[in-house]
């Protein structure tokens, strides 16, 4: 489970095949072999890194790379990396597992983001709701019927990947999981979805 809150701007080092490597630094601090830590959004699951502490591999899965961007990535583009919250942490942006739900398209990049998503997820976008964009916790402004815009502040564009990037670039989006739990626990009690 991670907060959103990106700790690091790391970039690819290498990738080939399923094989991804990322140069770090602060998110290796207490790494063990097993760890996970969300790339873009995406929590993988660190199977070697480098003694000095500089860089981590993971192996990618075919899902992954199926349903996330991870597989757009090339040796020196930016990703955004977070360690999984620990419970006395505070948590300073909102629940998030790091299982993307789908890859949307920025059709307005940031300050303010806008970002077209497949329709499955609009029922999940809520004003003022929380969702991730490429690991970053961010606040609903106004859902639309193709996506949602969020506000990105000048610190979150400078400390990570969002203030590169540009009109037509895919992103890994997660909506908030709350929404998905309460959908389930009253689907039962709720009209379908088809019904008027």
């Amino acid at each position: 489970m991670f907060t959103g809150i990106v700790e690091e701007l790391g970039s690819v080092r290498a990738r080939e095949g399923s094989r991804l490597e990322i140069s770090c630094g602060k998110v290796l601090d207490d790494v063990e072999l097993g760890a996970s830590i969300a790339v873009n959004g995406c929590c993988l699951t660190v199977v070697e890194w480098a003694d000095e502490g500089d860089w981590f591999a993971a192996e990618v899965s075919d899902e992954t790379f199926a349903r996330t961007v991870v597989g757009d990535l090339d040796p020196g583009d930016p990703v955004n990396l977070e360690r999984p919250v620990r419970l006395a942490d505070r948590l300073g942006g909102h629940l998030v597992q790091g299982h993307v739900d789908a890859v949307g398209t920025i059709v307005r990049p940031s300050p303010e983001l806008k970002v077209k998503v497949p329709g499955e997820l609009h029922r999940y976008i809520v004003e003022k709701g929380s969702i991730t964009v490429d690991g970053v916790s961010l606040t609903v402004v106004d859902p639309s019927a193709d996506g949602f815009t969020v506000a990105v502040i000048p610190h979150t564009a400078d400390v990570t990947t969002l203030g590169h990037k540009s009109d037509g670039d895919r992103v890994n989006v997660e909506v908030d999981v709350m929404a998905k739990y309460a959908e389930q626990l009253l689907g039962g009690y709720l009209p379908s979805h088809g019904a008027g």
